[in-house]
């Protein structure tokens, strides 16, 4: 199968793909996809949904997630990714890139890229990482603005809204910021950063019939929970934003200081995907198949 033949195009919008699988039982599982790579790898383990951070794609272009980055090059991050795979895409929208209008402009090329949610966040520019420090939240109106533009310009792209007020706030602002966010339009609530079990709990007791979203990132303030244990919680969907970029970044660093030391890749070679391992996953035989299925062009005989 390749995403050139329209047979094998899902016939459902992402949006409807991904609002199935959230509405389907048990929490859904969505990993940190930072390029096509890594997506075929996740659908490969099994997972029927992914997750592009934005501090993954910033930092796998070698910035910092400041929101810097246009719509533009997200979109071609989502393009790769849905293509690859076929599997709803939830995606990073940081502060929505600007006001009302912008977030508007947002989800429509979101959307016409092949994304099947996105979540905006409460944040001014220049934004930080959820678990950083000294974030600067804009007004909660003026963000329960920007989910109600993202719900009048979306066909059916799921709307997640994303506060940070638990740093700031509490869970007391938290609860009240999810609340009109809701009313505004979000499909679902992000609550970010927070920092003990009492606070889920908190926070799902305050939001009943609510979709709630946890964030699972290693290195920050949320003590580390399995999946289950987040379903258990009532939470609905959990990401793990960066592990993938992780991965791979730890892996090259070593990869660079073998080849520096040796001046060669020969003692690295048993931890390196091989040639034919990258060949079946990105389905070369496939393509191949595929061209060679198409009748070729014959000329026509020359006339006289």
């Amino acid at each position: 199968m390749t995403y050139l033949v329209a047979a094998d195009l899902p016939r459902e919008t992402a949006g409807s793909r991904f609002r199935a699988l959230l509405n389907s039982p048990g929490i859904l599982r969505l990993p940190g996809a930072h390029n096509g790579q890594a997506a075929l790898q996740a659908k490969a383990a099994g997972f029927e949904g992914l997750y592009l951070s934005g501090a993954a794609m910033t930092a796998s272009m070698g910035l910092p997630d400041l929101g810097i980055i246009t719509v533009d090059e997200v979109a071609f991050f989502i393009r790769q990714i849905a293509r690859a795979t076929g599997l709803p895409l939830l995606v990073d929208g940081d502060t929505g890139y600007g006001e009302a209008l912008n977030v508007m402009h947002m989800v429509r090329v979101f959307e016409e890229a092949g994304a099947g949610a996105v979540h905006l966040e409460d944040q001014l520019l220049p934004k930080k990482c959820g678990h950083l420090n000294d974030k600067k939240l804009a007004s909660a109106y003026d963000m329960a603005a920007k989910v109600a533009a993202a719900a009048r310009a979306r066909r059916d792209l799921v709307i997640v809204a994303r506060t940070d007020a638990a740093a700031s706030e509490g869970i007391e602002g938290t609860i009240a910021r999810a609340k009109l966010y809701t009313e505004a339009g979000a499909d679902a609530i992000f609550p970010e950063a927070l920092t003990s079990i009492e606070m889920f709990r908190a926070v799902r007791a305050a939001l009943p019939g609510v979709k709630l979203l946890a964030n699972m990132t290693e290195f920050g303030r949320t003590p580390a929970l399995t999946a289950q244990e987040f379903q258990d919680l009532g939470y609905d969907m959990v990401i793990w934003p960066v592990s993938s970029l992780r991965v791979a970044n730890k892996a090259q660093h070593k990869l660079y200081q073998v080849l520096a030391r040796d001046g060669a890749t020969t003692a690295m070679l048993p931890e390196m995907q091989t040639r034919a391992e990258l060949y079946h996953l990105i389905g070369l035989n496939d393509f191949e198949a595929l061209d060679s299925s198409i009748a070729l062009s014959i000329p026509p005989a020359p006339v006289g």
